[in-house]
């Protein structure tokens, strides 16, 4: 079901994206899980044996656990310290932590063999490890190619119909561009907290983000399948609407809080559910 309160007259939806318009936890662990397969299977003289034997034990459930939970809570971490400490993120720097993030995380469980000095072999990893460094890149990159919701698509497009979708993502401008067109979603314009010199949720972010769009707070809306931003975008004066998304919810505690001004289930059909809800007709 669908729950609304009154709202009033809005011109523009904002997004988050990340978990929200994309899916995130299993596209990442799809992706490690096809890797580890294709390195098992290749030529068994290129992974150091122990490797290969830790590797052949890793489930899928495992894999799902690595990449939708600790790689992410890892930088999760590492852009929140950036925030006590600078009180802003610089988020290439954070595109890049995940690089390092990776090659520690899968350190720690024995599936790649560090060079003890880098910084003089040029390598980061030893032959023997379950991926070499390009295809540690290329799994790096899983963030930069995520695919939307099935619903995301379509409902964007019913929404054009009446209102002016802009994604509001903590990230950079660049990546949101190319993660955009890669996966063909229909906003209507990208705008990333970088523009505004801070992070969701600073107020700056949604309220920057208004102005550039020459309208009141009152006027806008954000989407999210997250609590924590549509606190911070509700005490700007946006209208909060919640898209319950599988395992996206980080700050289940605030539900608590009765925080949306609309929910959308997440056994309903996500956007086009919100498209029919804020009256365009769906056929």
């Amino acid at each position: 079901m669908i729950t609304m309160t009154s709202r009033p007259q809005l011109r523009v939806l904002f997004f988050d994206v990340f978990g929200t318009c994309v899916a995130q936890r299993k596209p990442v662990a799809d992706a490690l899980w096809r890797a580890a397969k294709e390195a098992l299977e290749s030529d068994t003289s290129l992974v150091n044996s122990e490797v290969r034997a830790k590797a052949t034990k890793m489930s899928y459930e495992q894999w799902f656990e690595f990449g939708g939970s600790e790689w992410n809570k890892d930088v999760d971490v590492f852009t929140s310290d950036s925030k006590a400490k600078h009180g802003n993120v610089d988020w290439r720097a954070v595109d890049k932590y995940r690089f390092e993030s990776l090659h520690k995380l899968l350190a720690q469980l024995g599936l790649i063999i560090p060079h003890e000095d880098a910084s003089t072999s040029g390598l980061a990893v030893k032959e023997g490890s379950l991926w070499n460094e390009s295809h540690l890149k290329e799994l790096g990159l899983v963030w930069h190619r995520l695919p939307p919701w099935p619903d995301t698509c379509r409902g964007l497009d019913l929404l054009n119909k009446q209102f002016s979708t802009v994604t509001l993502s903590n990230t950079y401008n660049d990546l949101m561009t190319n993660l955009v067109a890669h996966s063909s979603i229909p906003f209507k314009h990208v705008y990333t907290s970088d523009l505004f010199q801070s992070f969701k949720p600073n107020p700056k972010v949604y309220l920057g983000a208004a102005e550039k769009m020459g309208v009141k707070p009152e006027e806008c809306a954000l989407v999210a399948a997250h609590l924590n931003d549509l606190k911070g975008a509700k005490a700007c004066g946006f209208y909060a609407i919640y898209i319950e998304r599988p395992l996206e919810e980080k700050t289940p505690e605030l539900r608590e809080q009765n925080i949306p001004d609309m929910v959308v289930k997440e056994d309903e059909d996500g956007f086009i559910a919100l498209a029919e809800r804020l009256g365009i007709e769906v056929v």
